[in-house]
């Protein structure tokens, strides 16, 4: 038995309020050195409260945070990261015009002396040496701005490393990593964990939990559920866990058969992105399309969206010859697209729920340039109802809600426009269980009234689970298009990683 001598990090009933709302309700949590310790829960269970509460961005209202047997309540953030505490960000801390080295060092640049020059080289010299020991090939004097958002992420990895941390909480760490990449950080993580690192591990990955996390710990509704060895939870009974109810079928069953040809692309090409990409999609038909990152899978949703127009190639929409070379085009002509970046391209967190879903159809609610508040209110109040968007009222801002209602609020957005193709890149991305329940039984119900849909997801089950075939793309180059009945995890790898 561990004694509690062995934890490094203790959390006894911690409650949270805001403006009366309780985000936390006497929550524990006691952290072991050298262990990856998930946190469970879904968007809004009070995770990232916990979180914050942690590293110094929050104070209780109740309740007690102890560091190897320090007093941690009520430290902020610079104390905690000095005690020993870092935290790698869902949505990341960078600096874009510093170079890698200036941002891992970031606030920690002195070397001591008074009053000194900043020491460049010196810097660089140590990040390169960390870089080095990660196995991660990136320049440490190359600009942030250049980098790939997966190449930002190990980044803010060895940053958290280079501080000397004892615990490390890492929040979604592999929601922009490639397979390569993920096998590159479990790496890491195992030999902090040799050295006695303690990991809290945050994902809504399931796969990911149950190869990696030695514990687990679930909140439910600000509420402490339970902490057991990953080892007796098995998926089915973490889930139940978690959302307090059974999710028979996560996929829900389609009986409905593809019609019409709705959209034909052919040999769509774009100058070091991708070539020769040709595929249909029919109405009442899910077609989903994988590949590893840099494959060109968004690459090619934004060409035929118009974001970024391919530089050849020819698109069709039920049987007529299109050109579309902006998003307008492409909404005139009845395509919808949910990005893989919310938060950057989907809606606009100060706005309210009302203003972002009718945002793209204003013309709509207008009369002599004037927004109808009233008939704008009506339509975002059926839209909540029929997508279960939840939220206080349409008037609440967008960035208060969860993840997965974020989610149907873009997703409402697009419907308004009544699209007949939708595009949805990554619809899942950082969202809870329930959450993704909830949306696949959205694009059922859209497959089901006829709407042809591009699936892009990194999850492959997610691909298998949703899709009626798979168009596989490798290094910007088309491998194959598979039935569902041939489409296999195996398979789909197969034709990935081919050149």
């Amino acid at each position: 038995m561990n004694s509690h001598q062995d934890y490094i990090l203790q959390v006894r009933g911690l409650t949270k309020t805001f403006a009366g709302v309780v985000a936390l309700d006497n929550v524990q949590l006691n952290i072991r050195k050298g262990e990856v310790h998930a946190l469970m829960g879904e968007n809004g269970a009070g995770k990232s409260t916990l979180m914050k509460l942690l590293i110094g961005l929050l104070k209780p209202d109740s309740g007690e945070i102890s560091f190897e047997g320090t007093d941690l309540t009520t430290s902020h953030v610079r104390e905690v990261m000095k005690r020993g505490i870092s935290m790698i960000h869902q949505e990341m801390q960078v600096v874009p015009e510093l170079t890698v080295a200036q941002n891992i060092f970031l606030g920690r640049e002195a070397n001591g002396k008074l009053f000194s020059w900043l020491n460049d080289r010196n810097l660089t010299e140590r990040a390169g040496q960390l870089l080095k020991q990660m196995g991660v090939n990136i320049r440490p004097d190359s600009q942030m701005k250049y980098l790939s958002v997966a190449q930002m992420q190990m980044v803010e990895i060895a940053k958290a490393i280079s501080n000397n941390a004892r615990v490390i909480i890492m929040d979604e760490p592999t929601s922009a990593l490639s397979d390569k990449e993920v096998a590159t950080l479990f790496g890491l993580i195992s030999d902090l964990k040799q050295k006695g690192v303690a990991i809290i591990y945050i994902s809504h990955k399931m796969e990911e939990i149950f190869t990696i996390a030695d514990t687990i710990t679930v909140l439910r509704d600000g509420k402490y559920m339970a902490t057991k060895p990953a080892a007796e939870f098995d998926i089915h009974t973490l889930i139940t866990m978690m959302v307090g109810r059974e999710i028979d079928t996560l996929f829900p069953v389609s009986t409905t058969r593809p019609g019409k040809e709705v959209l034909s692309v052919r040999q769509l090409c774009r100058k070091g992105k991708f070539s020769d990409i040709s595929f249909d999609v029919y109405e009442g038909e899910i077609l989903g399309i994988a590949g590893l990152m840099g494959a060109g899978r968004t690459e090619v949703a934004s060409a035929i969206y118009g974001l970024d127009p391919a530089d050849s190639g020819e698109l069709y929409i039920k049987g007529e010859k299109v050109s579309i070379n902006a998003p307008q085009d492409a909404i005139g002509h009845g395509i919808g697209y949910v990005s893989e970046d919310r938060k950057k391209f989907g809606f606009i967190p100060h706005l309210s729920v009302r203003e972002n879903i009718t945002l793209a159809s204003l013309p709509k609610y207008a009369k002599g340039g004037v927004v109808q508040a009233k008939s704008e209110s009506e339509t975002a109040n059926v839209m909540m109802a029929d997508l279960k968007i939840k939220a206080s009222s349409s008037a609440q801002p967008v960035k208060q809600l969860s993840g997965g209602n974020q989610q149907k609020v873009v997703i409402g957005k697009i419907l308004l426009s009544s699209p007949s193709i939708i595009i949805l890149d990554e619809p899942t991305r950082g969202i809870d269980i329930g959450a993704k329940a909830e949306i696949y039984k959205l694009i059922n119900q859209l497959k089901e009234t006829g709407t042809a849909i591009i699936l892009i997801s990194s999850e492959l089950p997610e691909l298998l689970g949703m899709s009626d075939r798979i168009l596989v793309l490798a290094k910007g180059h088309q491998t194959a298009v598979l039935s569902a009945r041939e489409a296999t995890q195996e398979t789909i790898m197969h034709y990935a990683m081919e050149v």
